[in-house]
């Protein structure tokens, strides 16, 4: 399977690298940005996933195919990860195909579908993992994802509801620091008690032009769970220091803030423009309130 993606990808990179020469500078600039674009997108594809197998799946493989359904597990904090994740790479993929000069249709089947491709490779290298699998739960999360960016791409030419993502530490990964990390850098991945997504919604957009309401402002709506020291259960309590035990209750939480886009800022800077694009994939700290199973909580600053 690894080797049909590299495949595949040198099959696109020679289709649309080797466009013939124009006399026209702009037909040359976009040339040029589409071999810049398809080469290095070609080389962090196929070199992320033949890494990835080699440095951690391949100590793993089992040489069969085989499906896994983790469908309970974290109260489905993955699942929405793998939404987010599909998504990004498919706004971003989009914006880098249009500005390579790629028709409308390439961009939206090519570029927007470069996320659901990646996850599902990778998700193909679960399918032959022992202790893993092919999870459908996970694909169709990835297809979710990808659908989002390319229907709103579609209809609006803007993505006027955004998956945004949210860090705080939970405190929880001490306790079982193996599944949930060791550091920061690996709980920020590993640690779902710490992680919220969000949905990021533009009020501007769905109302006539002539408003005032401003247009970088967007009202979120997020999604978070807590008090998972497994993946579908807790199968320890902690222990304090004065001998008694604490167990954590799982629950799920929701809620509500507000969030800026950034990509609606306007400046005369490309490069702000693409800092803010790539920024945008985080929600920005601002005050919420949390609903839960125990109730309404407030924050001032929520992130």
């Amino acid at each position: 399977m690894l080797k049909r993606v590299v495949f595949f990808s040198v099959i696109i990179f020679l289709k649309w690298g080797n466009i013939p020469a124009q006399q026209d500078s702009l037909q040359k600039k976009l040339k040029c940005r589409k071999t810049i674009l398809l080469g290095s997108s070609l080389l962090l594809t196929s070199g992320s996933i033949v890494y990835l197998n080699n440095a951690w799946y391949q100590q793993y493989n089992t040489g069969k195919f085989h499906f896994f359904n983790d469908n309970n597990e974290w109260l489905q904090m993955d699942k929405a990860g793998h939404a987010f994740t599909t998504y990004q790479i498919s706004r971003l993929m989009m914006n880098a195909f249009e500005w390579a000069g790629f028709t409308k249709n390439q961009k939206l089947f090519i570029g927007g579908t470069s996320g659901l491709v990646y996850m599902s490779a990778i998700e193909m290298l679960d399918a032959y993992s022992n202790g893993w699998g092919f999870s459908w739960g996970d694909e169709l999360s990835n297809v979710a994802g990808t659908s989002l960016a390319i229907t709103q791409e579609a209809l609006w030419k803007e993505q006027r509801i955004q998956l945004k993502f949210s860090y705080s530490k939970s405190g929880l990964a001490q306790y079982n620091p193996s599944l949930l990390g060791e550091n920061f850098y690996t709980q920020i991945l590993k640690d779902y008690n710490g992680q919220t997504y969000w949905l990021s919604i533009s009020p501007s957009s769905f109302i006539k032009k002539t408003n005032t309401f401003p247009k970088w402002l967007n009202i979120a709506l997020g999604y978070s769970a807590y008090g998972m020291l497994g993946g579908n259960f807790n199968s320890f309590s902690v222990q304090k220091a004065d001998g008694t035990s604490l167990r954590y209750e799982r629950e799920r939480r929701f809620y509500a803030s507000i969030d800026i886009d950034l990509t609606r800022i306007k400046t005369k800077s490309k490069i702000l423009k693409g800092l803010f694009s790539a920024l945008n994939i985080i929600k920005i700290p601002a005050p919420a309130l949390q609903f839960s199973n125990k109730g309404l909580r407030g924050y001032f600053i929520y992130f």
